[in-house]
């Protein structure tokens, strides 16, 4: 069930198409270095203070060479709090209050409980997302390139500065307009990569704290753990 979720988060997605040279629509872009996109990307996220979106993810490849789609329903709060809502092709749930962080199985009757990392005990994809860690300071960046990447789109790739033991590096696709996150691509360690695409975005809703808190359903087998939460 662990590897389940590892899979099912292991984080968040990007594309490119793979060309030449760039397309009528690409060249309207206006040239923007790696480090101008990654402090904007941090600004922006310095400014946000929650966000609501529809997603797809796919796991492809690690050990097993395998291939997961599943999608569902995703709310943010800056910092650190998210609620992912899977509903298909099964139903679960990850709801992270800040401090703890609890994924539910409801067909298996069974919820795992984690304890948030700080930042300085390193980091997973959905947690950079929700706010937890610092674009700039945590990361090196680069521009990429990825297959299917939307026009108007800036392709980066960012690589922790410290080995993280969850993920290689991460790709995102920014909005050229907005910079926000429309993918974002998890490599991690195994061979594996977990992309995230995004859409029907909105932010700053002004979310109350009343989704991102979680009540164990009465019967519920409860798996505890001390260590940090392994999911991407």
């Amino acid at each position: 069930m662990l590897r389940s979720w590892t899979h099912t988060i292991t984080i968040v997605a990007a594309s490119c198409l793979a060309l030449d040279g760039p397309s009528a629509a690409q060249a309207q872009v206006p040239v923007r270095t790696a480090e101008e996109l990654q402090q904007a990307l941090q600004g922006r996220y310095e400014s946000m203070l929650d966000l609501t979106a529809d997603f797809t993810q796919t796991y492809e490849g690690g050990v097993l060479r395998s291939r997961l789609v599943e999608s569902g329903r995703v709310q943010l709060k800056i910092p650190g709090k998210m609620r992912w809502d899977y509903q298909e092709p099964e139903h679960k749930l990850m709801v992270s209050d800040g401090e703890q962080m609890f994924m539910y199985f409801p067909d298996d009757e069974q919820v795992m409980v984690f304890a948030v990392p700080s930042v300085d005990q390193g980091t997973t994809p959905a947690l950079i997302l929700a706010g937890i860690g610092n674009f700039v300071n945590d990361f090196t960046a680069a521009i990429d390139t990825v297959q299917d990447v939307p026009p108007d789109s800036y392709v980066l790739r960012l690589t922790p500065t410290r080995a993280e033991a969850d993920f290689e590096f991460l790709t995102v696709v920014l909005d050229a307009r907005s910079l926000t996150i429309t993918r974002l691509m998890a490599y991690d360690l195994q061979g594996g990569t977990s992309t995230f695409f995004f859409s029907n975005l909105q932010e700053n809703l002004y979310l109350p704290d009343t989704p991102f808190t979680f009540e164990i359903p009465r019967g519920t087998e409860i798996i505890s753990t001390n260590q940090s939460t392994p999911l991407q």
